[in-house]
């Protein structure tokens, strides 16, 4: 049997849980038309992410991203509407699609062969300093929150924005505690190391990181500080690797800025996969060729996380359909096989690779629902404001 067989067994009894598809976007921008990405059929032309893929893939579970861009007059309808495309695809899918709140229904989904399909938020701006609203987003299943986006919000840094309160602010560390008590898993990909820090020094609950790899072996700040990773055991939490190339290879480091620049340059935002920015992007890589990440860079990621963090706090999340490039050999949601072959190759023992790409993921969702039932018990819903707590507007 060669390792991608291999690989391809284990999926079917351990399957990919995949920390962040952006699928949910790339469809608002079609005006969430599901008959024009009919992802029951092949979208190859226009997506990563679709029904057959995900099966090739030995995907058994998925958040969706209900992300919205933080620069957005509106991010709280927005993200309604990022949620309401997400109901919509379970309902047009129910064989292959399973609504999922908790790691019992992960494991349920799993046993009925279905894919379990859970919601994560993407930046804290999405609830406008309102825990009010952070409860509303729990009650429509949406089960993590990353706690910034490419930017800071009033009481949260970002990776890739300036300083501003220094990591979390009074009201951020509220923001986690609440989070915390309603059993929603707090997010660290994309915050500063400073508002990593923070979060673990608040929380009660295992974090995660739902798409990041390790700045160690690439230094881009949405990657994730050794001294991060080493707080993950302690805490319980999961590190969920991610694929863009950007974030996993130096030399993509520095290409992609200059990338990002030509769009700006040309009126687009810098993460706009439109096809009018796409062409422009191909226009710069034929005249300055990309650099390639593969999958044994992703898996170079992995081999130093479980190293400095340990197996038992390690998961995947592709950043599909959120991303202009991928590796060579995970170009879309079937690409998954590929990792586990390559991870195979280097001597990961099967029981290693089944709490990878599931075990670790199911444990921390029912973890932060065993403290939520215990907080529930002891601490009252939270009311406070930013005002009342940092002393400012939101």
């Amino acid at each position: 049997m060669t390792s991608l067989e291999e690989a391809r067994s284990l999926l079917r009894e351990f399957p990919v849980v995949d920390g962040h598809n952006d699928l949910p976007w790339a469809l608002r921008k079609t005006g969430y038309d599901l008959d024009a990405r009919d992802i029951a059929q092949h979208q190859n032309a226009h997506l990563h992410t679709d029904i057959p893929r995900l099966r090739e893939g030995g995907v058994g579970a998925q958040y969706w991203s209900v992300y919205v861009r933080s620069d957005l007059p509106d991010a709280v309808p927005a993200t309604l509407e990022q949620i309401d495309c997400v109901r919509q695809l379970l309902a047009r899918h129910p064989a292959d699609l399973a609504p999922a709140l908790t790691a019992a229904d992960m494991e349920r989904a799993r046993q009925d062969g279905r894919i379990a399909s859970l919601m994560g938020a993407e930046g804290g701006h999405s609830i406008n300093c309102s825990l009010g609203t952070l409860r509303g987003l729990y009650e429509l299943g949406v089960r993590y929150m990353t706690l910034t986006h490419n930017d800071n919000n009033p009481w949260a840094d970002s990776a890739t924005d300036e300083p501003n309160v220094g990591g979390l602010s009074a009201f951020g560390r509220e923001v986690v505690r609440e989070m915390n008590r309603l059993g929603m898993l707090v997010d660290l990909s994309h915050v500063a190391a400073t508002t990593m820090r923070d979060a673990l020094d608040a929380t009660s609950a295992p974090v995660i990181f739902s798409h990041s790899s390790a700045r160690a072996v690439c230094d881009h700040p949405r990657n994730i500080p050794d001294d991060v990773l080493e707080r993950l055991p302690g805490n319980g939490g999961v590190a969920m690797v991610t694929f863009v190339p950007k974030f996993v290879l130096q030399a993509a480091v520095d290409w992609t800025a200059a990338a990002d620049e030509n769009l700006r340059a040309h009126g687009f935002h810098h993460l706009d996969t439109s096809e009018e920015a796409m062409k422009l992007h191909r226009a710069f890589e034929e005249r300055t060729p990309r650099p390639v990440a593969t999958v044994a860079t992703v898996a170079d990621h992995l081999d130093h996380m479980r190293e400095v963090a340990g197996v038992d706090h390690l998961g995947i999340g592709g950043d599909y359909d959120g991303t202009a490039f991928t590796p060579d050999g995970l170009g879309d949601v079937s690409g998954y096989p590929n990792l586990i072959a390559e991870l195979l190759d280097r001597g990961w023992s099967k029981a290693d690779l089944a709490k990878v790409t599931w075990q670790n993921s199911v444990r921390v969702l029912g973890a932060a629902e065993d403290v939520a039932r215990e907080l529930q018990a002891t601490r009252p819903v939270s009311n406070a404001t930013i005002e009342s707590l940092d002393g400012r507007e939101g």
